[in-house]
Order: C-alpha cells, then sequence, then structure tokens
C-alpha cells in the first residue's frame, strides 16, 4: 500500500505541489517573523550592551506614569545636582557622572527642514567626552552655549558639516548654533540603533532637554576597584530611596532592550495574523485539490478496495500524502521565511538609519511553529476527502463512474451554525462583553464568518454563478464556460471561497478606514468653526509642537477674532491613564467649538480648575465642584475642581486643563491653534502672515479646514495601504487556487473536451471556455468578499459608535475595483490550463478512461 500511495504521489506531483505552494506562503510568513524578531532583538541586546558598556550602576528616577509602547512616551522627572553629589561621596564608587538625555532634539537640515525619522528617537543631551565607545570624527567637543556635536548619522542626512550654523528645536524654540564636531562610534558605526543625536553644554542641555537648570536624568556610576556591582547598586539604592530606579548596568541594558522587544512583539502579532490569513486561503485551496483528485481517482481506489485494501489504508493512503505535502511545504516554507526575516530585518535596519544587525540564527520558535503549522493545515484540509475517498465502494471500480452532486443540506445546516458562532463572537468582541478577551473574540468571530459563510456558498453559487455567466452567454464558449462554471457548485463554492477571505478583509478594513476618516472630516467641519490651523505633520517619535508666543502673536494679528492654543499629553487621572488637553483659554474654545456647558460656565479656567465632557463626568459620577486628581509626566500631583461639563464633541477632548497645567506636560508646548477669523476678513492675507510667525518652526505649517483634514486623515490611506499589500499574498494564493482548480478540472474533463474538439470546438474557442470559466469563478469570489467585507465593516463601525464615528462610508469606487481586478485575476489564471486545453490531442482524449 506504501508503494501504490507513493507512485501515485508522483504521478501527480506537480498538482500537489501547486496546492503546496499555498502553505509555504503561509509558513514563510510565520518563521519570517520569528526569524525578524529574533534578529532584532538580538540586535539591540547588543545596542544596549553598548551603550551601557563602562557603567556598573545606572540611576534614573522612576516614571510617574508608567506607559506601554502603545499609550505614549514614558518619561522619568529630572533629579537636582544635589542628588548626583550624594551617589558620588558614597564609598565604593570610583566616579559618578551626570547624565542628560532625552527625546525631541531635531536638527534642521541644509534644506532648511527638520531632519525626518519615524523609529529612531531624536536625542538631545550633554557631551560627556570621549571614551572607549565615542570618538570625534571631526571637529572638537563643544564649549560655549552655542555650540553642538551631532553624531555622523545626523550628519549625514542632515547634510551638514563642521563650522555651519544650524537650527535645532527642542522644548524651547528654535535656536541657532555652531556645528563643532562630527562624532561617531566604536566599530565604525555612525550611530547607536540609527539615533540622531545632538549634544549640547551640560548646563544647555539641561535647559532644553529637561527645562530644568541644574538637573540631570541619570547618574552613570563606576565602581571601585573589587567592589562588585551588584553590593554598591544595594548601597546607592539604600541611600536614594524608592523614588530611584537604580539597576547594576547589565539589568539597565536588559531594561532597555526589553522595552523595544514589546514593541517587536506586537509587529511579531501583525505578521503572525497575515500568516493566519494566507493559511486560512492556503486551507480552502488544499481541500479542493484533494477534493478533486480523489474525485478523479475514484476507479483507482475502487479497485484497491476491490483487491482487498480496507478503508483505513484508503484513509492512511490520502493521508501519507498529505502529510507528503505539508513536510515537503513546511521545509520550503521554512526557507523562505528564513530568507524573508533576514530581507525585512535589513530593510528595518536600513530604515532605522544603519542598525547595526546581529548575525542570522533561526530560533527553535521559527522551526516548530513552520512544521505544526504546514503539516497542521495540509492535514486538517485533507481529512474530508480521506474520509470520502475511504467511502468508495469496490463496485465504482467495475463501472464508469460520474461523481455525481450530493444533496447540500448538511452543509448548509453546518454552515449557518457556524456563522451564528462567528456572529455571536463578533457582537461579544465589539461590544466590550468578551470578558477581558476582546481580541480573541473579534479574531474568533471573523474566523468563524469566514468559514460559515464558506460553507454556506455552496447553496447560492450555481444561481449566482449562472446570472454572472450570462455576461457572457452570446457565444458558444461562453455559455459553455458558464455552464460549467456552475456544475459542481461545491468546487467552485471553495475556489471562489479563497479569493473571497482576501476581497473582504481589504474590504473590510476600508470601510472602517473611510468612515473614520468620513468621521474627522465631518467632526470637524461642522464642529470646529476655524477659517485657519496651525500645526505639523508627524516626520519623528513625536508630535511637533510650536512656540507659545504665537498663540498670543497671531491673536493681536488684523483680521484675527478668536485663537486658541491646544497642549496635549498622557497623564494620569484618579488613578487612570487618560489622554488630557490643556487650552490656553477655555471661553475662546466655547466659541469655536460651538459650546455650551450643560452645567457651570465656559469661563476661563483658573490655574486649578478643569472642564469635563458628559460622558466623562457621568461615568465618573462627577459634578461641577467636585475635584478630580491628576498626575502629569512631571511634576507634582495636582487635585482640579470642575468648573465646566460640556457635550461630547464640543469640547478639544474629554478633559480640558487651564494652560498653566501645559507646564508639567511631557512637552509643555502647543501642538495645534484654532484660528478663528473676524467676519468678512480674507484667509489668504492671515495664512501669510501666520506662516511668517511659524517661520523658526519648520515642522509647522498654517492650512485651510480642508487642508487640515487631510493631513488629519493622510494616515489612514497609508494604513489602508500597508495592509493591501500584506493581504496581497493572500489574493496570489487564491490565485493560485484558480490556476489548480482549473487545471485539475481540464485534466477530469479530457474526454469531454476531445469530443467537443471533434465535433468542431476551435483552440481559440477551448480557451475562451476555460477563460469564462475562470472570469465567473474569481468575479463570484470577489463579489462574496466585497458582500461579506462590507458586512463586517460596517458592524465594526455601528459597533464603535460610542467612540466617536458617526458616518459609515461604504467604498462603492473600491468595490467596483475590486470586481474589475477579480476579472483580470480570471483570465490571468486561465493562461495555463486554457492553453493545456487547447492543446489537447483530440484522438487521444476521445479515447482516455
Amino acid at each position: 500500500m506504501f508503494r501504490a500511495t507513493l507512485k501515485s504521489l508522483l504521478a501527480r506531483k506537480v498538482r500537489l505541489l501547486l496546492s503546496g505552494l499555498a502553505v509555504v506562503l503561509g509558513v514563510m510568513f510565520v518563521s519570517g517573523a520569528f526569524v525578524l524578531t529574533d534578529t532584532l532583538g538580538r540586535s539591540f541586546d547588543a545596542i544596549f550592551a553598548d551603550a551601557f558598556e563602562g557603567i556598573d550602576v545606572n540611576v534614573t528616577t522612576k516614571p510617574k506614569i508608567a506607559a506601554d509602547e502603545t499609550e505614549g512616551e514614558q518619561v522619568a522627572p529630572p533629579f537636582p545636582a544635589a542628588v548626583l553629589e550624594k551617589v558620588d561621596a558614597l564609598p565604593g564608587v570610583a566616579e559618578a557622572t551626570g547624565v542628560v538625555a532625552g527625546q525631541g532634539a531635531r536638527l534642521i537640515g541644509s534644506n532648511g527642514k527638520v531632519v525626518p525619522t519615524v523609529g529612531p528617537p531624536q536625542l538631545g543631551g550633554n557631551w560627556l567626552g570621549e571614551s572607549d565607545l565615542v570618538r570625534l570624527r571631526e571637529g572638537r567637543e563643544p564649549r560655549a552655549d552655542d555650540e553642538i556635536v551631532i553624531n555622523a548619522a545626523l550628519a549625514e542626512a542632515a547634510k551638514v558639516s563642521v563650522g555651519d550654523r544650524v537650527g535645532v528645536l527642542t522644548l524651547e524654540p528654535k535656536r541657532e548654533f555652531t556645528l563643532v564636531g562630527v562624532f561617531g562610534y566604536s566599530g565604525d558605526r555612525d550611530s547607536i540603533g540609527g539615533a540622531h543625536e545632538v549634544m549640547f553644554t551640560t548646563p544647555v542641555a539641561q535647559r532644553l532637554m529637561l527645562g530644568q537648570p541644574g538637573t540631570y536624568s541619570s547618574i552613570a556610576v563606576r565602581a571601585d576597584d573589587g567592589v562588585r556591582p551588584e553590593a554598591l547598586r544595594d548601597d546607592v539604592a539604600g541611600v536614594l530611596g524608592a523614588e530611584y530606579d537604580v539597576k547594576t548596568g547589565e539589568q539597565a541594558s536588559e531594561a532597555a532592550s526589553a522595552g523595544l522587544k514589546e514593541g517587536l512583539s506586537f509587529f511579531n502579532q501583525i505578521l503572525l495574523g497575515f500568516a493566519g490569513v494566507a493559511l486560512l486561503v492556503g486551507t480552502f485551496l488544499i481541500l479542493n485539490t484533494f477534493s478533486i483528485i480523489v474525485a478523479q481517482r475514484t476507479r483507482e481506489l475502487a479497485l484497491m478496495r476491490a483487491i482487498g485494501a480496507s478503508s483505513r489504508q484508503i484513509i492512511g493512503s490520502v493521508v501519507l500524502e498529505a502529510i507528503a505535502v505539508g513536510l515537503l511545504a513546511s521545509l520550503l516554507g521554512l526557507a523562505a521565511g528564513i530568507g524573508i526575516g533576514a530581507l525585512l530585518a535589513y530593510v528595518f535596519g536600513q530604515f532605522a538609519g544603519g542598525l547595526a544587525l546581529a548575525g542570522l540564527a533561526v530560533p527553535p520558535a521559527a522551526v516548530i511553529s513552520s512544521f505544526a503549522v504546514g503539516m497542521l493545515i495540509t492535514l486538517v484540509a485533507a481529512l474530508l476527502p480521506a474520509l470520502r475517498a475511504s467511502r468508495i465502494p469496490p463496485i465504482a471500480a467495475m463501472q464508469d463512474v460520474a461523481t455525481p452532486d450530493r444533496p447540500l443540506t448538511r452543509v448548509t445546516v453546518s454552515g449557518a451554525v457556524v456563522t451564528t458562532v462567528g456572529a455571536v463572537l463578533l457582537a461579544l468582541g465589539l461590544t466590550d462583553n468578551a470578558g477581558g478577551n476582546t481580541l480573541a473574540a473579534i479574531l474568533g468571530g471573523v474566523l468563524f464568518t469566514f468559514v460559515g459563510v464558506a460553507l454556506l456558498t455552496p447553496l447560492i453559487s450555481r444561481p449566482v454563478v449562472s446570472l454572472l455567466g450570462a455576461i457572457f452567454a452570446w457565444s458558444v464558449p461562453g455559455k459553455l464556460g458558464r455552464l460549467n462554471s456552475g456544475r459542481n457548485p461545491r468546487r467552485t463554492a471553495i475556489t471562489a471561497a479563497a479569493l473571497m477571505v482576501g476581497i473582504a478583509l481589504v474590504t473590510g478594513v476600508t470601510v472602517v478606514l473611510d468612515s473614520a476618516k468620513s468621521t474627522i472630516a465631518d467632526q470637524t467641519t461642522n464642529t470646529i468653526d476655524a477659517e485657519l490651523t496651525i500645526s505639523g505633520a508627524q516626520t519623528g517619535p513625536r508630535q511637533p509642537t510650536f512656540d507659545p508666543a504665537v498663540i498670543d502673536q497671531a491673536a493681536a494679528l488684523p483680521g484675527v477674532g478668536t485663537v486658541v492654543g491646544l497642549f496635549n499629553d498622557f497623564a494620569e487621572v484618579d488613578g487612570e491613564r487618560r489622554y488630557v488637553n490643556a487650552a490656553t483659554d477655555l471661553a475662546a474654545a466655547g466659541r469655536i467649538y460651538h459650546a455650551k456647558a450643560t452645567s457651570g460656565t465656559l469661563a476661563t479656567l483658573r490655574p486649578d480648575q478643569i472642564a469635563l465632557s458628559e460622558p466623562v463626568a457621568r461615568n465618573r459620577g462627577k459634578a461641577v465642584g467636585d475635584t478630580l486628581t491628576i498626575q502629569f509626566a512631571r511634576g507634582a500631583r495636582h487635585t482640579y475642581t470642575v468648573a465646566a461639563i460640556v457635550p461630547e464633541d464640543r469640547l478639544p477632548g474629554s478633559y480640558v486643563l487651564p494652560r498653566e497645567s501645559a507646564a508639567d506636560f511631557t512637552v509643555p508646548q502647543p501642538y495645534l491653534a484654532l484660528v478663528q477669523l473676524t467676519d468678512g476678513t480674507s484667509i489668504g492675507p492671515v495664512q501669510s502672515r501666520l506662516e511668517e510667525l511659524v517661520a523658526d518652526s519648520p515642522e509647522v505649517s498654517v492650512a485651510d479646514r480642508a487642508a487640515f483634514v487631510e493631513q488629519q486623515t493622510g494616515q489612514f490611506d497609508q494604513l489602508l495601504t500597508m495592509i493591501q499589500i500584506l493581504l496581497a499574498l493572500a489574493i496570489v494564493i487564491a490565485v493560485l487556487g484558480i490556476v489548480n482548480t482549473l487545471a485539475l478540472s481540464v485534466l477530469e474533463r479530457t474526454r469531454e473536451l476531445g469530443l467537443l474538439r471533434a465535433i468542431g470546438l476551435r483552440r481559440s474557442q477551448t480557451m475562451r471556455m476555460i477563460t469564462v470559466e475562470a472570469v465567473v469563478i474569481s468575479v463570484f469570489g470577489a463579489l462574496l468578499g466585497v458582500v461579506v467585507g462590507s458586512g463586517l465593516g460596517a458592524a465594526v463601525v455601528r459597533a464603535l459608535e460610542d467612540e466617536g464615528f458617526t458616518k459609515l462610508v461604504l467604498p462603492w469606487s473600491q468595490m467596483g475595483v475590486f470586481l474589475g481586478l477579480a476579472a483580470l485575476i480570471g483570465v490571468i489564471a486561465a493562461v495555463v490550463p486554457a492553453t493545456r486545453a487547447a492543446r489537447i490531442n483530440v484522438l487521444g482524449a476521445i479515447a482516455h478512461d
């Protein structure tokens, strides 16, 4: 039996390998994700090991607000120089160095624009001199307050050199400096981790990066000979107390690396999610392939039953073929994944400004997951065809056997049940009733919905396919292709379902993102009565800001009626982490937002007052006169009295604080200004004058309302493009499914095609017949995807109404594009099968058994 199975496998190696290619692509994503994160993780370990080289103990303050990577920047407040003196005086300390380091030092390049970076930080600090790690390559160290040195990576990106006068943006507005030196790192590295670094004299760094003269962000301690870092750490911690975070250099390196790895794990989950989509589509392809092969081998398998093979042996024969396909596909997928992982790591390294990558390695998780996933998917997909093969009666070997259509009752009932389960899971996840498993409920709901719809598809395939095929029924090849596409509803349904998954996901995401864009545009247009805005497009880890003085200067311009500046930050409100805003003038904000207080008054807030939106006040049980305690990133804890409660979307945020509170924000500068003009004032002249006011802030621009909306929604288009590129893999697999189904169908209908050729069907007509069949199947799959995706997207938007979604937008034009692309996909998929069908030897085909 084993030899017979092996010969059967070798006889069908091309078609089995074609179906196995779907598993290869899915496994490639899985293994590539693990290889990528392992390579980058080890690279970050090496980077931070270098960064903390020569440091035995590292001292920082504990952040006042603990925030993860998705919530915001975690800021450790600075401490006074007296702490440095206290540590330096401890026994066992050879040297204690005060370090100033902070995010947000943005250099203005030779083109007059801020040097962008998305990912690597823009760091500013105090120059501590050369060491084994850091060496000046050009120039000298900074000595005067208007002198800086920068790392070689930033010098190259900014196209500047020693002696140039350059502008730098920090916690303060633009300041001019003379570039007196360029430094690099050991190993001929231009940077550590691609970071852009600007180094000042210590007093300047303290003022510009920490906002407080005479303070430091950390202390680097070197121990006396013979003193263990762990013992010195304990001594320092004992002296400084619980407000300080004291670690050995090794611990500090591991902690810093772990923070970046947490962000990588999220990226890893995204890649694994797309791998899951690819494998789901691949399951449909493999299921269809084995189903067709079993149908074609009916007489062969029946003959084996007739000569003594048991049902178990028949199942074993089909399963063995699946194991062989899965094993080979997993091996190829692992190899491809290693290559893809290495390529993505290289791209990430270049994107991060030349990140020095660790050597390529294959983690055990990549190998184990590749073979586990590849084998499991193939076996699951082959199980039903194997069971079907075991039920073939021996008598089938003695007669011509057609594969009759089986009743669709069972599969229809199963599809209805699975779809219902998917709908329930989606409802639980989208309404936050999943008991803390919201993401799992949503993903499970999407999976069950897709499988359920796929099971229901045979029920609707025949009438829908017949209707779609009517478009081509004006010719004989068109009529034949239409009939062929509907002759086996199960096969057509499974083939179309593979394309449905990819199209449905793209459509669903498009519905959600377009609805979000429309909601933002609608809220901006209907809620904010401001003709001009001052803001910037984010090109680095921090949002662009500008000088607070611009607000007052803008208010003094002729034609300007009202100006409101807005600040934002992440804070802890009564023990809960929330985003908060500060406004320069709440009364002015009320005029721009057409706000009327339902309780209290919209007067200018005192330093100890706060305004709340109605939903927040209701959820927290707060009324005018009640108090809230807020801890900001910097400064002490503050208590605020509720002064006004305003309807939702009639305030710039759910929590609005007075202007004075912004002094304790991570960045005490406004990120947005709304400018309302007086009646009859022309926008153009005022906009020009405002642009002059922000001339020293090259990240910031002045825009009218339409441009501002486009700026705010542009990120959604970038996100959609990225998702479409990743989901293109699922569509590629679906194309393979159509190719495979048609190729096997051509083999199955060899005699039929020969008879058609014998009675006069020309080669070109034969090719058109196969092409029509492919186009009908692919358009049917795309139509299913558009309908299912629109439904899922609409459900998500409906569930997010409480989060501010007010508009449901169906992307009709993109749906039309998807259907057009599906027709093109059908034409492309039909090329090889149609060519093979046209080249069939007529006499040989008629004699084919």
